[in-house]
């Protein structure tokens, strides 16, 4: 059910970017590179724009000029839809919106184990707690306008989700030999030079030797390896074929449970695994996702009919390339 848990619709996408800081009620700061009914988009927004969608992608090189320019022009073009979306939300009165605009700041404040960190991640973005706390208001405006106008009216009859599993069994609900495995990682830049690269892997096969001789593998994670799965001694959940990056895939589908990896090299440093345990190929029943169907069909009615009202709105915005 994967591809169900990891699907997100095009209104929550553009989310996504409108929770990047646009011009705020105060006007904007940057040089302009479109209006959207007189509103401006700025030049630092759709660089964070385009910085977060290349993220979405994994893509974690230099692309080529004209790759890039297809991702300025796909990054703004959601920042105009979200821009639409929330001028329209603005028509709809929120009760205590400041209070709610309160309460999502300090929860992601919340999140940051010190203010030291806080500032540094702030610094980071290249935006004020002013910009954060204004795009915090726009991401709740147009949540409550796409909640409001589109999602609470979708509907989904048991018939509908039937046939959707029906139909997709064999691509969606068909699960394969899957595993559940903890990994150390050392990363290291792939641009790096020679010398680092091989200092990583000292120290991977260093660690290695540790667990081999009765270490215990989670400390270690926890003490040692650079993926954020540190925080839960490398644990990475259960996973499938075609999920993780080739060589990680084959040296775990190789390990028997309880066993232990060599040094393992993807493009994100070295690894050491650990398989926990090896999960027999399953079949979902109906009722055991009839719950992420329904929601999911749901999503899908919405994501359709916001992509219809952003049509719509745009025949009749005034929408200006600067």
């Amino acid at each position: 059910m994967s591809a169900l848990k990891n699907w997100i619709p095009a209104a929550v996408a553009v989310l996504a970017l409108c929770a990047l800081p646009g011009c705020s009620e105060q006007g904007p700061t940057g040089a302009p590179v479109a209006k959207v009914n007189g509103t401006t988009i700025t030049k630092p927004e759709l660089d964070r724009a385009v910085k977060t969608l290349l993220a979405q992608n994994r893509v974690n090189q230099t692309l080529p000029p004209e790759q890039m320019k297809k991702a300025a022009d796909a990054a703004l073009d959601q920042l105009t839809s979200a821009e639409l979306l929330y001028q329209e939300g603005k028509k709809l009165a929120i009760k205590n919106l400041d209070q709610l605009v309160d309460q999502q700041y300090q929860k992601n404040r919340a999140a940051f184990p010190s203010k030291e960190e806080y500032e540094k991640a702030l610094k980071a973005t290249g935006m004020t707690e002013a910009e954060v706390r204004e795009s915090m208001r726009k991401e709740i405006v147009v949540n409550y306008f796409v909640d409001k106008q589109f999602s609470a009216k979708a509907t989904c009859s048991e018939q509908e989700a039937r046939k959707f599993y029906d139909d997709n069994k064999a691509k969606l609900f068909q699960k394969g030999e899957r595993l559940q495995a903890s990994h150390i990682l050392v990363s290291v830049d792939q641009k790096g030079s020679v010398e680092e690269k091989n200092k990583a892997r000292a120290k991977a096969e260093a660690l290695l030797k540790r667990v081999q001789k009765g270490e215990d593998f989670a400390a270690v994670a926890k003490a040692e390896s650079t993926c954020p799965s540190r925080t839960k001694g490398g644990e990475l959940g259960i996973f499938g074929k075609g999920q993780m990056t080739p060589p990680f895939e084959k040296a775990a589908f190789a390990l028997k449970p309880g066993e232990i990896s060599k040094v393992v090299e993807t493009e994100f440093g070295y690894h050491i695994i650990k398989l926990q345990e090896r999960i027999a190929p399953s079949t979902d029943s109906f009722e055991a996702v009839k719950f992420q169907i329904v929601q999911y069909l749901k999503m899908e009615q919405t994501r359709k009919a916001v992509a219809a009202f952003l049509t719509e709105l745009r025949h009749k915005a005034k929408i200006e390339k600067v």
